[in-house]
């Protein structure tokens, strides 16, 4: 199987002169999804939890339901110029042959809606609507989140380059955290393991990315029922417009003890130290 780090030589410039060394870095591949053999979407995405990858996108996309719309999930022949295996075609039967969209996508590590030109056309309609049941978290408990994600980033602590994403219990309990080059990619890789366990609408969850919260990341919290989305860094507008249309709660700038709640704050239990401040 592919690696998702890799070595490199590099030159660092110091203070005191000039360092060759290695470098160790995020391995970023084409991964081409195939259904019943027909091409559908080619992204650049970090090898590893490829059939999670998978299942997520198809889910966020509407083209399955759950995971028992999947026969089978299998590595096409695709080889290197050494002839070996390089696992990045990945061909999909479904139980029921389904029409697939019109476009086909072609997407980057840095963005999840290339090629989608309309608003219409990436406001995709969830099965799942507000308000999500009763689910709520602690104000402290949330605030520590993003540590514990980077506890659970191993690739990142030695590339210092790759986003993760975690789905998160009320008491702050880790149960599936995801790396990859692409913030979308790695949101697509803990939903398709939830699609996987069967936790579809994730409405007891709450899903923590180590990135700025952008529309396409909103979009697929709210397609899997998942009731807060917390991001370390920023929203972006069209980010909160379907958060606050979806009725899920955003919040960004999650630092320490400090955070910004953009909608539907009711599902946030402030705790009175963090009040305090």
């Amino acid at each position: 199987m592919s690696r998702i780090t890799t070595r490199r030589k590099t030159i660092r410039i110091t203070p005191a002169g000039e360092v060759r060394r290695p470098d160790t870095l995020a391995v970023e591949e084409p991964l081409e999804l195939r259904i019943g053999g027909e091409p559908l979407i080619v992204t650049m995405r970090t090898p590893g939890s490829d059939i999670d990858l998978a299942y997520g996108f198809l889910f966020s996309e509407n083209i399955i339901d759950s995971v028992d719309d999947i026969v089978s999930a299998r590595y096409c022949a695709g080889t290197d110029a050494y002839d070996h295996n390089t696992y990045n075609v990945l061909d999909i039967r479904l139980r029921t042959p389904t029409p697939l969209p019109s476009r086909r996508f072609i997407t980057n590590s840095a963005c999840g809606l290339c090629g989608k030109t309309t608003l219409d056309q990436v406001r995709t309609r969830t099965r799942f609507r507000p308000p999500y049941g009763d689910f709520t978290i602690g104000s402290t408990v949330l605030s520590a989140l993003p540590d514990e994600l980077r506890l659970h980033q191993t690739a990142f602590a030695v590339t210092g380059g790759l986003h993760a994403a975690g789905l998160f219990t009320r008491d702050g309990t880790a149960l599936v955290v995801r790396e990859d080059v692409g913030r979308h990619n790695a949101v697509d890789k803990v939903i398709g393991w939830a699609v996987r366990e069967n936790r579809i609408p994730a409405a007891d969850l709450a899903l923590i990315v180590s990135s700025r919260a952008s529309f396409e990341l909103v979009q697929k919290a709210v397609m899997a029922g998942i009731p807060v989305l917390g991001a370390v860094s920023a929203p972006s507008s069209l980010a909160v417009d379907l958060a606050a249309d979806a009725g899920l709660t955003l919040v960004g700038f999650l630092r320490g003890e400090t955070m910004n709640i953009y909608t539907d704050a009711q599902r946030i239990g402030i705790d009175e130290a963090v009040a305090a401040v």
